[in-house]
């Protein structure tokens, strides 16, 4: 099985063939761009051009032709800035109906809308974002959203971005008892479905202590068993986002091969400290296994990449908040420490899953 591997951010376009065999393609993508590159990547199909700008791509399978994209080679959607724009937001939680209670914060509350009034604008010209044009290209296609609450909000508003051309059809309870966290919702105009599966170890993962499941409670990772919630499904996708990142801060029990090998943060006796960064390593390495040697599983990957607590002047349960308005300036924060340590990880498995996908290509 071949497996054919591009990043975002590195000016490569993933390779094409015109032979009747379906590569898999792993991109790796950073938060702040991701829904605006997935339309530049997702879904490009055809025959090999030598070194094509978008631009110059033959695109097939009911994607329009004439769609103007970004020419990777010369602009970089990574390096640019944030621009304030008193109309900027593309929905709310008025004119998206799908919003949750959960996670409507506006309905609830938040005094302000100004968090909504901004634009990524990198060092040339990105098209926005053009729900009608995305559903053409992803006619007949399916993405999936696997991990923890990044993934599954990224979801939400790709759903709300989609919905102000096409009102999907939720159909959860075909594949799920559990439709809070298991989503799957289907426009059938274009024949498209959009899931999400929450697996926020991507990892087989229970609560290690019998009084059930506490914000810090010790809970077991299983290293070397993907989390079937996911795995067993993922089959049927054409490209799959995954992200995780915060549940690895508390205390886990890691087990390889149904033994206890370890734990991170945990400070049980007579039990070795392997560090909560060793569970994050192996959990990415499984996951990409996983996506490698599944043979019918043909579609691309993207690895959205840790994303640092949004809370300010403390903790979640400190005092914390996350009342900002405006997205940081370059400069004004930095990542370090644990999580810079979180994301140096992650990337250093994507490199490997990098090496062993071009080996098998």
């Amino acid at each position: 099985m071949k497996f054919t591997v591009s990043e975002l951010h590195s000016g490569k376009i993933p390779p094409q063939s015109n032979t009747s065999s379906t590569k898999k393609v792993l991109v790796l993508a950073s938060t702040t761009v991701l829904l605006a590159a997935i339309p530049l990547y997702l879904f490009i199909t055809g025959t090999h051009l030598g070194a094509p700008s978008f631009q110059e791509l033959e695109i097939g399978n009911g994607i329009s032709k004439g769609i103007e994209l970004v020419d990777r080679r010369r602009c970089d959607v990574f390096k640019g800035q944030w621009v304030h724009h008193p109309n900027a937001a593309y929905y709310t939680n008025v004119t998206c109906p799908l919003i949750i209670d959960q996670h409507n914060c506006l309905k609830f509350g938040r005094p302000n809308t100004e968090f909504l009034k901004w634009w990524w604008k990198p060092e040339c010209e990105l098209p926005q974002f053009h729900a009608g044009r995305f559903l053409e290209m992803a006619r007949g296609k399916s993405l999936a959203f696997v991990g923890d609450s990044v993934g599954r909000n990224q979801m939400q508003s790709l759903l709300c971005l989609l919905a102000k051309v096409e009102v999907p059809e939720e159909i959860s309870h075909r594949y799920s008892i559990d439709t809070t966290y298991f989503k799957r919702w289907y426009f059938s105009v274009h024949k498209f479905t959009l899931a999400t599966f929450w697996a926020p170890f991507l990892v087989k993962s229970r609560d290690a202590e019998p009084d059930g499941h506490s914000f810090n409670n010790i809970m077991s990772l299983y290293l070397d068993e993907p989390d079937l919630s996911w795995a067993s499904e993922i089959t049927d996708f054409d490209s799959v986002v995954i992200s995780a990142g915060q549940w690895f801060f508390r205390p886990l029990m890691y087990y390889e091969k149904r033994e206890v090998i370890g734990c991170g943060s945990c400070e049980v006796n007579n039990v070795t400290d392997l560090t909560r960064f060793y569970g994050y390593r192996m959990a990415f390495r499984a996951a990409f296994r996983e996506l490698l040697n599944r043979k019918a599983y043909k579609g691309m990957t993207f690895l959205r990449t840790f994303s640092p607590a949004h809370f300010e002047n403390g903790r979640w349960n400190t005092g914390g908040s996350c009342a900002r308005t405006r997205p940081f300036a370059s400069g004004e924060a930095k990542l370090e420490g644990e999580d810079l340590e979180f994301y140096l990880t992650q990337v250093e498995e994507f490199r490997a899953a990098q090496r062993e996908g071009i080996k098998r290509a």
